[in-house]
């Protein structure tokens, strides 16, 4: 303890963990909903260890890449566990930070005096897409090969800095070599970075503390609660069952979230009958189908995130939990259900009813955010709330 105590009057890092992790005042009224900006973290650091001893066996080489891969699953001890845990772990990441961005959605943890949190939240966002989409390139099969032309060659639509662009990625005048090599590089370093930022989003969290499910503001000390050891025990419980399911993906399932094409060799050759991106982008991917015009669709894709930055200032309605605004409550669950929509549309081939079907979904996407919120926001009632957390959670109680 005398250790302890003078590197901490030195340096005080044991301060500054036993006050945000500790003794960090919280609302009382969380639920398991709030469990998973933990959980993304752990899944962040996860991604990370698995990465870097991935990496420690990779080749970023057009001849060699795929090969490597094969060497880490059959050869290199426990490679086929590191490999599964990474590749099954970007899934369970991207649910599990969908779902912290929809309980947050719904729970209105953009609002004011919360907006750059949420903002910095969807940086994030798109910093996990770029890595995730970097990642999938590396093992260098049909699917990592195809995916990386298609997509990269969306940004040759924007004029006159389109074509460099995507020289620029490539590294060259089509997808080969220096371009896996960068990929590969990016890759490494992106989840650092991610890391950084997440420390910001923490600070950010940390300086107006939690929302709660009754999106009201704690009014004294009977409304919070020490974060230890309630919520970290909280937390631990739904760390469990969380790991529960991502084991069984690794041990009973690991291909389940796969392309079977990603199991042949890259072949420029030979394009696969349907070229379709990670589950977690193919509802971006159906907007972007669902406009005939390369340069539009591109612009909507993009503007599917940009909108989201936007939204703390989208919506003024001063209440912040659904759970008082009936008729936002509605708008949210047709928006989440527009989303799985848009999803399996992205994974079916453009043809047919899937066209008409995901541009449907696209108009209703767009008008959520640029028509309905604000009209909800002029029409829909101010319902009286809570004068506190305490009052709704000892009511409850008895």
């Amino acid at each position: 303890m005398s250790i302890i105590k003078w590197i901490d009057d030195r340096l005080p890092i044991f301060t500054l963990v036993n006050h945000e992790l500790r003794d960090y005042p919280t609302p009382k009224n969380l639920s398991y909903a709030w469990n998973f900006g933990s959980l993304a973290g752990i899944m962040l650091v996860i991604m990370i260890l698995t990465g870097v001893f991935l990496a420690m066996h990779y080749v970023p080489n057009t001849q060699l890449a795929f090969d490597s891969v094969e060497r880490i699953m059959r050869e290199v001890n426990y490679g086929w566990l590191i490999r599964y845990l990474h590749m099954n772990g970007a899934s369970m990441f991207f649910i599990v930070v969908y779902i912290h961005i929809f309980r947050g959605l719904y729970y209105g943890s953009y609002k004011s005096p919360r907006e750059l949190l949420w903002i910095i939240g969807v940086v994030i966002l798109l910093l996990m897409m770029a890595t995730a989409f970097m990642g999938y390139v590396l093992p260098w099969g049909q699917m990592s090969f195809w995916g990386a032309t298609v997509i990269t060659n969306l940004f040759s639509a924007f004029p006159v800095v389109g074509e460099s662009i995507v020289s620029w990625l490539w590294g060259g005048f089509s997808v080969d070599n220096p371009t896996l090599n960068r990929f590969f590089a990016l890759h490494y370093l992106l989840p650092f970075l991610i890391v950084g930022v997440s420390i910001l989003h923490l600070v950010a969290l940390h300086q107006f503390g939690s929302n709660n499910p009754l999106g009201i503001d704690r009014k004294g000390p009977e409304d919070s609660i020490p974060f230890h050891p309630y919520y970290t025990i909280k937390d631990a419980f739904g760390l469990s069952v969380f790991l529960l399911v991502y084991m069984y993906f690794v041990f009973f399932a690991p291909n389940f979230f796969g392309e079977p094409d990603n199991y042949i060799p890259a072949d420029p050759l030979v394009t696969p009958p349907h070229i379709v991106p990670e589950w977690y982008f193919l509802p971006f991917y159906a907007i972007l189908r669902s406009i005939p015009d390369k340069l539009s669709g591109v612009i909507a894709m993009f503007g599917a995130i940009i909108v989201l930055f936007i939204l703390p200032f989208l919506d003024k309605h001063p209440v912040r939990s659904a759970k008082f605004r009936p008729y936002y409550r509605i708008a949210f669950w047709l928006l989440m259900l527009d989303c799985l929509i848009l999803g399996w549309v992205g994974a079916n081939p453009p043809e047919g009813a899937f066209v008409i079907l995901g541009q449907l979904c696209t108009a209703y996407y767009f008008f959520h955010f640029l028509v309905l919120i604000p009209l909800l926001n002029k029409y829909e009632p101010i319902p009286p709330l809570p004068m506190s957390i305490s009052n709704p959670v000892l009511t409850e109680g008895k």
